[in-house]
């Protein structure tokens, strides 16, 4: 019997291992990085241990201070969670010579399925189809690899997964760059910077089995998830069942799942990964030998709790008949809320959640609450809001009721993409393959509803003048912009995304007028508070809720969210930037800069190349000339807005 169960994770599935280990009235060991000490899973742990430092190779991916950390608070299990250290064989070799129970598969099961490379050829052997494939080696001659697999392929990390360390390559002249790229970010994320080659099949679905097996040579499959409408490759919408997915196929799938962990001598849960294209036929991708993110649209399928069967086989107990007897019930889908710019290309966000709430109805697994800091070291990744219904229809409307109705403020998320993807006429037919969001502009989905925009202006300046009355020190019956003789109208400019918006607004004897951007509104105004506006335009009456924190204004209603940045009466001098400054899109670190002062670069250059949040971004020449200033080197850390370098316009 497992007594003391140490996570070594952090966020959602720190929250999500703890719940269950408490229910089975298993005591708790949490472990933090510096950054994540007042987060939520610290404080639901029964004891929490310090892991010195921010970087992940710092901290999460240290398994010798797991292991400090067990033997320092008397634990006697360590659950992985995904991620880290989950899919890493030394590390589950070192528990059990530290005589620590891993919740996981064996070691040599990992270590088989941590490298796609060898999980592939063991899934051919055992007659399962593969994409053809070449590992990347540092004699590997690229172009002969390229013209024998064919293009378009993939480049892939081969230890780890998420999307990171992966590339399309369409043609031979961009393959190098791509491994290049790819072993970079897959050495800084899963610390193995190895990659393959795969045939790339466009526009698949992903499709994957969720297996479980015990120590007693039992394994079975509980159902296919969905997964393919993805970002950067990586999901952000998955489903149980799949809508692709017959009577048929799903016992194929499922037969060929079983036999591969069969074959592996399977414990725990894993998940068998596959590529279904537009004629049913599937491709085998990878084995994930631990729990999924999108585990919760299983559970709630099959009324499973997938974290306490882990428990309970690594205690030794043989699967119950509720497992290998599980049925599907209605259907599940979940949403992955990520803090990122959807229109700047999903740029990772980061900030202070000033409010963080999802209506009831959903389940929401996430490590985040009011006043949590979204740091830039980790997933970009708050929450997963997961909705069930006795259909598919009826659980996606759920899901993307819930979402509108939540309070997120204090980050940019990718709320309003989700909701657009759940309400879409394609995706709501089941045409969800990874080519998705190349057919639907993310931007456009996530767009607000036209007027949404000057609804939110009006609501937003009426709640600041509610605010301005209430803490009036004088005369605060008085109307707002009170004068003996009609003067000017009261103003308050806002920008929002870059774009400015300014609203005036006079109250008169009949109610108010209220104007965005020079143009009037129809409105009255049924009641106004610091935080909520009830007014009416156009003949539409609408509750606006408003909460303003460190300068901005977070607007929701019926129409939307909308974040609002007030602008100051009284310019900053120090904002100003000179011409052709590039200016850093988010936090993170220097890992390259590609050019020297005095270099001639025309517009789209590489200059400077950001990490945050492990992946990858450039700052390119935003126009011709010369590159004049250059204030950051590798290594360095910067922020949001910080100016990088400068270039001068050939003409200057």
């Amino acid at each position: 019997m497992i007594e003391k169960l140490l996570v070594a994770n952090r966020g959602e599935i720190a929250v999500r291992v703890l719940r269950t280990a408490h229910a089975l009235g298993i005591a708790t060991v949490a472990v933090h990085s510096d950054p994540d000490a007042d987060a939520p899973f610290v404080a639901l742990a029964d004891e929490a241990v310090r892991l010195p430092g921010a970087a992940p190779a710092d901290t999460y991916l240290r398994g010798d201070l797991m292991i400090a950390a067990a033997r320092a608070t008397g634990a006697d299990a360590v659950h992985p969670g995904y991620g880290f250290l989950s899919e890493n064989a030394g590390f589950a070799r070192d528990c059990a010579a530290a005589g620590l129970v891993f919740v996981g598969p064996s070691p040599e099961v990992i270590a088989a399925m941590g490298s796609k490379v060898e999980a592939k050829a063991l899934m051919a052997a055992a007659g399962v189809p593969v994409l053809p494939g070449a590992t990347v080696g540092p004699d590997t001659d690229l172009a002969a690899a390229g013209e024998q697999i064919g293009f378009p392929l993939l480049v892939k990390a081969a230890f780890g997964g998420g999307g990171r360390g992966m590339r399309v390559v369409h043609d031979g002249a961009g393959l190098a760059e791509a491994v290049a790229g790819a072993r970079r970010e897959a050495a800084a994320a899963f610390g193995d910077g190895t990659v393959f080659l795969e045939r790339f099949v466009v526009d698949p679905r992903h499709v994957e089995v969720q297996i479980v097996g015990d120590a007693h040579g039992t394994v079975v499959h509980l159902f296919e998830r969905e997964c393919s409408i993805q970002r950067r490759y990586q999901k952000i919408v998955e489903e149980c069942p799949s809508p692709a997915v017959d009577e048929r196929l799903r016992a194929e799938l499922g037969a060929a799942a079983v036999a591969a962990g069969k074959a592996l001598g399977y414990t725990g849960a894993g998940t068998v990964e596959f590529v279904l294209d537009a004629d049913g036929a599937f491709h085998f991708l990878e084995v994930n030998t631990r729990l999924q993110v999108e585990h919760p649209v299983t559970e709630l399928v099959t009324g499973l709790d997938l974290v306490e069967i882990q428990l309970r086989v690594a205690e030794g107990e043989p699967l119950p008949a509720s497992v290998t007897g599980a049925r599907i019930d209605g259907h599940a889908i979940e949403a992955r809320l990520y803090a990122e710019d959807v229109p700047a290309g999903f740029l990772p966000a980061t900030g202070t959640l000033h409010r963080f709430a999802v209506p009831g109805g959903t389940r929401v697994d996430t490590g985040f609450g009011d006043g949590s800091v979204v740091p830039p070291h980790y997933d970009a990744m708050l929450a997963k809001v997961v909705a069930h219904g006795p259909t598919r229809a009826v659980a996606a409307r759920r899901l993307a009721r819930a979402l509108v109705g939540a309070r997120i403020h204090g980050v940019t998320t990718n709320r309003d993409l989700l909701v657009g993807i759940l309400r879409e006429p394609e995706f709501l037919a089941g045409g969800t393959d990874t080519g998705y969001l190349t057919r639907h502009d993310p931007a456009a989905l996530g767009a607000p509803p036209e007027g949404a925009l000057a609804v939110h202006a009006a609501a937003a300046a009426l709640a600041a003048q509610a605010a301005h009355r209430a803490s009036a020190p004088v005369l605060g019956g008085l109307p707002s912009g009170w004068r003996n003789v009609v003067g000017e109208p009261q103003r308050v400019a806002y920008t929002v995304g870059g774009r400015a918006v300014e609203v005036t607004y006079r109250f008169l004897r009949d109610g108010v007028r209220v104007s965005v951007d020079g143009e009037p509104l129809a409105v009255t105004l049924h009641a106004a508070t610091p935080e909520r506006v009830d007014l009416e335009v156009d003949g539409v009456r609408r509750a606006v809720d408003v909460h303003r924190a460190g300068g901005t204004a977070w607007v929701d209603s019926a129409l939307g969210a909308t974040a609002l940045v007030e602008v100051p009466r009284f310019r900053d001098p120090a904002a100003d930037r000179r011409p052709g400054s590039l200016v850093a899109p988010m936090p993170g670190g220097v890992v390259r800069v590609l050019a020297a002062v005095g270099d001639t670069v025309a517009a789209g250059t590489p200059l400077v190349v950001l990490e945050a949040m492990k992946m990858e971004h450039t700052v390119a020449a935003p126009a011709d000339g010369e590159l004049a200033e250059l204030h950051v080197g590798p290594g360095d850390q910067v922020d949001t807005g910080q100016v990088l370098a400068v270039v001068r316009g050939a003409g200057a």
